[in-house]
């Protein structure tokens, strides 16, 4: 099986230019291919494993990617899904935001001798003279085609401003600027970046005539993909400092049913032929098929020691109530015990308001018993209470 077949079969191609021309080009390792990210927050989230597990594939099989840092871009903001235009922020609140993802992407990418790249497109977009724009880019683009684009059409009815009108152009002379300083080839986007990539490929072809080499392929469920980032509770982030590995593993333990085995195709490397045995499994397999995923995933982001415990402390929880390995808070002897405050000690929920909706809501336990009084106060010692919020959320707190 060839890198474009595998990429297939396990779900990842969507749409693509050049398919015959794209296949020669990955299989034999020849793509210099760039993905972009948004510095939206200080940390990566699971919506973004995709994209950086794609990357991954391609670069083991001798392809250079470009992960393109959208410090420029930032400044816009990408109209795509949005019903309203996004807050606009600082260039240091994006350039704080652009340094954390170079860390995190290193887990992913090796950057190492020129293998790859990580490079911010506001160092070309932010000195680029208006006047000169309008006259080499904006020629070559239709207003009217652009508006026929599924990220413009959804906001017209509420409003598009003139500053998202251009996120289009500045993607596409993104792919332009990569194309003529590093020679990429190539670019991969999700499903609801197709226009705008359509965008830069036509650019290309445009400025510098039929010749130039550029093509674009989109990655399938993208937009779920994204979604998979996000949960009733917040968004599910890399960085360990925001989502522990604990709550991590737990994440992907408790996908649905019917997503474990897409899950797994898309965002493992674990080999196809192994999952594929997987199809038939059912009941309690399911949940064996989730706990692999978990594990592997798990050890992708945060390393296999990080795995191994977050697997041992979730086994234990569920076994027995309690875990050693699960995360841990310590309080003071002072600290008030209430259920409330334990919520909010233990980072279960940012508020006390958040944790009376939980407790009302019936999903909070203490040691495997629903908590259902705001005002109930428990003993903690220094073997620890287990608190869990919902089916996700567990934190051990302790008195030190």
């Amino acid at each position: 099986m060839t890198l474009y077949e595998e990429l297939v079969a396990r779900g990842l191609i969507a749409q693509v230019t050049d398919e015959d021309e794209i296949k020669e080009m990955i299989n034999n390792g020849k793509a210099t291919f760039y993905i972009g990210f948004d510095p939206t927050a200080d940390s990566l989230h699971v919506g973004h494993f995709m994209a950086l597990c794609l990357m991954k594939r391609l670069q083991m099989a001798g392809n250079r990617p470009i992960a393109l840092i959208g410090g420029g871009t930032a400044m816009i903001g990408d109209p795509s899904g949005r019903t309203d235009m996004r807050q606009m922020m600082t260039t240091e609140t994006i350039a704080h935001n652009c340094e954390c993802f170079k860390k995190q992407m290193s887990r992913f990418i090796d950057f190492s001798d020129g293998k790859a790249l990580m490079v911010n497109n506001a160092d070309w977009l932010t000195k680029l003279n208006y006047i000169e724009l309008l006259r080499d880019v904006g020629a070559h683009f239709s207003v009217n085609r652009m508006l026929t684009a599924e990220c413009y059409k959804q906001r017209l009815e509420r409003g598009l401003s003139f500053l998202e009108f251009n996120y289009m152009i500045m993607q596409s002379y993104d792919f332009l600027a990569l194309y003529e300083k590093y020679g990429c080839n190539m670019q991969f986007g999700g499903d609801d970046q197709w226009s705008n990539m359509l965008g830069g490929t036509e650019l290309i072809r445009r400025k510098l005539g039929k010749d130039a080499y550029a093509m674009t392929i989109t990655l399938l469920l993208n937009s779920e993909g994204k979604k998979m980032g996000k949960t009733q509770s917040g968004a599910v982030w890399l960085d360990p400092n925001k989502t522990s590995p604990f709550d991590f593993y737990q994440y992907w333990r408790n996908v649905a049913d019917a997503d474990v085995l897409k899950c797994l195709r898309m965002l493992t490397f674990l080999p196809l032929e192994q999952i594929n045995e997987m199809d038939a499994w059912e009941g309690s397999q399911l949940n064996t098929a989730k706990e692999i995923l978990a594990f592997e995933l798990t050890k992708l982001v945060h390393g296999e020691e990080e795995a191994v415990k977050a697997q041992e402390g979730a086994r234990a929880l569920f076994g027995s109530g309690n875990a050693a390995d699960m995360p841990c808070v310590t309080l003071p002897a002072d600290e008030p015990t209430d259920i409330l405050s334990l919520l909010v000690a233990s980072g279960l929920v940012p508020s006390k308001s958040e944790a009376r909706r939980a407790v009302e809501q019936g999903g909070v336990s203490v040691d495997g018993e629903k908590v259902a009084d705001i005002k109930a106060t428990f003993e903690v010692t220094a073997d620890g209470i287990v608190l869990r919020r919902g089916k996700k959320k567990f934190c051990k707190v302790i008195v030190g």
